[in-house]
């Protein structure tokens, strides 16, 4: 049945979405019936307002001692989204009356949150890092000052430094942070068409590791599915760099592994092949799970980012695919693998920094397996793990870890 009416809506509120997961309610979108509650913050603040990011946007305004994220306002992709940020934005300054004295915005220049909050907001902008903002979101809801070691994993995040963020340990608190280590980089064969096509993120993980010669070699199907002379302009691509930009995110680590398992060659929506390849794992007889290798970090910690080696578990997963291992197993190794990757190294770093709390934030951590995984391999390590429970780990949370951030840099205690 459909209830349906003609009364003009005055102002659109998604429904709410969570999830049971690691102890407690675990907000996927937070929208109706939680908007617009406050979030408690530690100190007090100049009213700031965040605009979030490109693809499930919220925005955030301060008062005082609290934080009011809006509504699901979705991705910024039409004119009609970006009006309703607009709106939105307008909506919740009136609603709070409170005017903000400064704006905060995403590192990416090209986000149209960013394009508006630095040429159409009319106040002094900052601009956070991605990754930063995802920690101190969870960081703020939970009450905590730094440092603490956040792990924050997602599929894209602007670095700073010419490359797609994605797979980051970060040493942070609420006004800066290191990058003390990250997963490997892949090339993004074609760029966002790599993340459309995530048979190309497979040819550029398996080929990275194996050689495409060797690659072939297993006798793989997908090549063939996709045609080979698409894999050959891909192969071409990656091996003269060109518009290959490189990507350290763990996200695109699951799309190269959905594809090659058969899968998801090709998407219709964000995050569709990581959520499918946690669904198929969900199904395997976990007695009968595969053991896949990795190697620890070959540096010595504080000498750079550490990185994982990551290429003995994909040589791994390849061959059992290419054995006609079952796909639900091969899944539920991969998750088992990658979630011992983020305590091991995880754990490494807590005890090198004299950290004894960690953040789980990010959009990857929307995935319930792996997110209980690492929480109780890192609490066997000794840390105190947090997770979000009331603004989501994706990007619907990061407004929050922004305005967080831009007042505690431009308003210091006591300042």
């Amino acid at each position: 049945c459909f209830l349906l009416h003609d009364r003009p809506i005055h102002m659109r509120c998604d429904d709410s979405v969570l999830l049971a997961a690691a102890g407690g309610p675990f907000p996927l979108r937070r929208s109706r019936g939680y908007v617009p509650g406050p979030v408690s913050l530690r100190r007090e603040f100049p009213p700031v307002l965040a605009v979030g990011g490109h693809l499930k946007n919220t925005v955030c305004l301060t008062r005082g001692r609290e934080a009011f994220l809006s509504q699901h306002v979705g991705d910024l992709d039409s004119p009609e989204t970006m009006r309703f940020f607009r709106l939105t934005v307008e909506q919740l300054a009136r609603l709070l009356e409170v005017e903000p004295v400064l704006v905060a915005h995403d590192l990416h220049p090209d986000y149209l949150s960013t394009r508006w909050a630095v040429e159409s907001s009319g106040l002094p902008a900052v601009a956070v890092q991605h990754h930063h903002a995802h920690v101190v979101a969870c960081m703020a809801e939970h009450g905590l000052s730094g440092p603490v070691l956040g792990i924050s994993m997602d599929g894209t995040g602007y670095g700073g430094d010419g490359t797609v963020w994605g797979g980051e340990f970060l040493v942070a608190d609420e006004e800066s942070f290191e990058r003390a280590a990250h997963l490997p980089y892949w090339p993004l064969p074609g760029g966002e068409a790599a993340v459309r096509e995530p048979w190309r993120m497979a040819r550029s993980v398996f080929g990275g590791v194996m050689g495409a010669g060797r690659l072939d070699s297993l006798g793989l199907g997908l090549w063939e599915h996709v045609g080979r002379k698409k894999v050959e302009l891909i192969d071409r691509m990656v091996e003269r760099k060109l518009n290959c930009p490189l990507s350290s995110g763990c996200g695109r680590l699951f799309d190269a592994v959905a594809a090659l398992v058969g899968l998801r060659a090709f998407t219709l929506y964000e995050g569709q092949p990581a959520m499918e390849l946690e669904s198929l794992a969900m199904r395997a007889n976990t007695r009968k799970m595969p053991v896949y290798p990795f190697e620890a970090a070959g540096q010595v910690p504080g000498s750079g980012p550490l990185v994982p080696d990551l290429g003995p578990m994909l040589e791994a997963v390849a061959r059992d695919v290419a054995a006609g291992a079952d796909p639900a197993l091969v899944a539920l190794g991969f998750h088992h693998c990658l979630a011992r990757v983020i305590t091991e190294l995880g754990g490494l770093l807590a005890a090198h920094r004299g950290l004894n709390r960690a953040v789980l934030t990010g959009g990857v951590f929307n995935n319930r397996r792996l997110l209980e995984k690492v929480a109780a391999g890192l609490r066997r390590k000794g840390l105190k793990v947090y997770s979000h429970r009331r603004v989501p780990p994706g990007d619907g949370g990061i407004s929050l870890g922004q305005a967080v951030i831009a007042a505690s840099q431009r308003f210091k205690q006591g300042s």
